[in-house]
């Protein structure tokens, strides 16, 4: 299987040594990275490709690193029926760029980047309906961003009296959207359950 993917990864970067900027196989898997100004290029390729036939567009994602200076990778995975083989295809957004929509040549990316859209707040040019799709219309913010709270910006409830669902501000007893990311485990001032036996044991 590995050498498979190596001769597909060989395949792209002879073909379109621009549109591939990275390649990585792991776990069985071969990942490739490219840029928003190449992807079309490159997805069409494999795609049409008589060797290869990537014909389903499986899913569309992304994963955000806030400290990056590009804080998105938008993921794309392929899979090729003919061949049996699948193949990852990831790039780096920043929050100001926009990413060119694979409608076009997979009809199914449309709700999958409705969803990135909604989640991420990333950008697809070409996209005939760029809307939210799983939160609501007044929604604020994105969710799957780091830097979205827990706990989310607004209060959604239906009011009894008015007959009707209304907006309020999420409002607090105690301040639960300051994060240190320590573990429950790290600095702990107590003993959890079985904790006492390794003393025990270690004391020996």
């Amino acid at each position: 299987m590995t050498e498979a993917l190596q001769d597909l990864a060989d395949h792209l970067t002879l073909r379109l040594p621009d549109a591939v900027v990275d390649h990585e196989i792991a776990f069985d898997e071969l990942t490739v990275t490219t840029t928003p100004a190449q992807l079309l290029r490159l997805v069409e390729m494999i795609q049409m490709d008589s060797s290869l036939r990537f014909s389903t567009l499986v899913d569309i994602t992304a994963v955000d690193y806030p400290g990056r200076t590009k804080r998105f990778e938008v993921v794309y995975h392929f899979l090729s029926m003919y061949l049996n083989h699948r193949i990852r295809v990831k790039l780096a957004a920043g929050e100001r760029d926009i990413v060119p929509s694979l409608i076009r040549l997979y009809p199914a990316a449309n709700w999958f980047e409705r969803e990135v859209f909604d989640m991420f707040g990333i950008l697809f040019s070409g996209h005939p309906d760029l809307r939210r799709i799983l939160t609501d219309y007044g929604f604020r913010g994105h969710p799957l961003r780091k830097d979205f709270p827990t706990t989310g910006y607004t209060e959604v409830r239906y009011d009894e009296a008015l007959k009707r669902v209304v907006y309020e501000p999420v409002q607090l007893v105690q301040e639960y959207r300051q994060f240190d990311f320590m573990s429950p485990w790290e600095g702990a001032d107590y003993i959890l359950p079985g904790d006492e036996k390794k003393k025990q044991e270690a004391a020996k």
